[in-house]
């Protein structure tokens, strides 16, 4: 596996999914790239792929982008990150001579008007329920009224595409990680970005304004409640800089990055989650770094498995398992049995989400944990899995432990929302993992303590690590 190079240039064939053949002709106006999840121009292979159809038909290229106006659970914090990355990518495209239509409007509906004179729409590829009953409507759309429409569908946001890497649910990293091993590198890919051969911007009726950040936001009808971080601001040029940061000063410690005291995580979840930088130029600059010796085999192993394997696992279980966000239906059996037998058990603490909020538990990690969420966006991986188990602990029901997870995750989390943060819940009660020793509350569910915490790293530093970022925020 470390010996693999660059296999070529060329777009793996199996990235492109051509899911409707339209009748030729000679009187369209443009290619349009409908940039939905992959919110960014560089290692785009839907954007390469669409510049190549362009150039092919000698037609100029239109990129739109569909602003829901109340997309599903997101709030002020979740829209300034993605539309601070959008304004740098209109601007860029527009550097390369690509028109970038930008509308106010829930996507699958906002496009329509744009389909008559496109010869061919390529779409990137949505994970996620709701993204992909959007891209079925647009299909069914174009097979009922455009006959000449041709649609091609990449997917671009994972290293080996979902359905290339594995056909079925995986039980979990351990039955993935061979599959993925196995031909990760046929899908080393990315050829660059061609010029665009016929560089004439197509005006389409009027365009939202992008310049405005916050004008538009003020337009939208959301939770205004959860404000902006102040410490991770949105665009592949925030998302470049912290790979760098990460690949220069923190990477050969990776193998040490659980201690939630030492800042050494690599920061870039929240931008794979909104397509701002590309998980295969990840890759690619990891490699990169290890062959010339910068990195070192120990850390080059441990962060290419969370890249790849765990990530992608988290893909696999979205896909493949179609209750992922339900609680009745997001875990195994052995789970759901051991929480049914200790469904009565006593629980010494029961609080709120407003305890929670306000930082009123008795744990003081829990509670600076909640704060770096609250405050930033964002909370080091490993306090993550305590914060939900502790919740399991201090809830009446799983039930009500899973609903109050999401609701958090999703609301306060830059990166919530996504096939990691639901695989990652999931886990928390089973899903991906083994049955552990039985005990009070949690069955046979893995179970973590503060005394765990306070033995393997100093928790006093991570509090005032925390304490310290909230009064930059």
């Amino acid at each position: 596996m470390l010996n693999n190079q660059k296999s070529g240039d060329k777009m793996n064939p199996n990235r492109i999914n051509n899911i409707k053949t339209g009748i030729v002709t000679s009187e369209k106006s443009y290619v349009l790239y409908w940039m939905q999840q992959s919110q960014r121009v560089y290692y785009n292979h839907a954007l390469e792929h669409a510049i190549n159809r362009a150039n092919e038909l000698e037609l100029p290229l239109v990129v739109f982008f569909g602003l829901t106006p109340n997309y599903p659970d997101a709030n002020h914090r979740h829209y300034q990150f993605m539309l601070e990355g959008l304004k740098e990518v209109k601007f860029v495209l527009e550097a390369m001579h690509i028109s970038f239509v930008f509308k106010l409007e829930s996507p699958e509906k906002a496009i329509l008007p744009l389909l008559t004179e496109a010869d061919t729409l390529v779409m990137d590829y949505g994970y996620m329920r709701h993204q992909k009953q959007w891209r079925q409507k647009v299909w069914d759309y174009a097979n009922r009224h455009l006959k000449e429409l041709t649609i091609d569908i990449v997917d671009t946001d994972v290293i080996v595409p979902v359905d290339e890497a594995s056909n079925k649910a995986e039980y979990g990293a351990y039955t993935l990680r061979p599959k993925l091993h196995k031909i990760y590198n046929e899908y080393r890919d990315y050829g660059g970005l061609l010029e665009v051969n016929q560089p004439t911007f197509i005006k389409i009726g009027s365009d939202d304004d992008l310049s405005d950040i916050d004008l538009l936001i003020s337009k939208l009808e959301i939770d205004k409640t959860v404000t902006p971080s102040l410490i991770y601001h949105g665009g592949y040029t925030h998302a470049k800089a912290h790979l760098i940061d990460f690949l220069t000063y923190k990477i050969n410690q990776y193998p040490l990055s659980n201690n939630p005291g030492d800042d050494l995580t690599s920061k870039l979840s929240m931008y794979l989650h909104f397509g701002q930088i590309s998980s295969l130029e990840i890759l690619d600059s990891l490699i990169e770094r290890f062959h010339s010796n910068e990195v070192t085999q120990e850390a080059y192993l441990a962060f290419f498995e969370q890249l790849l394997v765990r990530r992608e696992l988290a893909f696999n279980y979205v896909t493949y398992h179609k209750g992922y966000d339900r609680f009745d239906s997001m875990t195994e059996p052995w789970a759901y049995i051991t929480m049914k037998e200790h469904h009565h058990d006593d629980r010494l603490y029961l609080y709120t989400i407003q305890d929670y909020v306000t930082f009123k538990t008795h744990d003081p990690y829990f509670n600076a944990a909640m704060k770096e969420m609250v405050y930033t966006g964002y909370m080091h991986n490993y306090m993550r899995m305590y914060w939900a188990k502790k919740i399991i602990e201090w809830s009446d029901t799983f039930e009500e432990a899973y609903k109050t997870i999401i609701e958090l995750n999703n609301k306060y989390f830059i990166d919530g929302r996504d096939p990691n943060s639901y695989a990652g819940v999931a886990w928390c009660f089973g899903k991906h993992d083994r049955a552990w020793t039985e005990r009070l509350i949690f069955g046979k569910l893995r179970y973590m303590n503060a005394t765990g915490l306070e033995r393997k790293f100093d928790m006093d530093k991570y509090i005032n690590r925390v304490n310290e970022l909230i009064s930059f925020s």
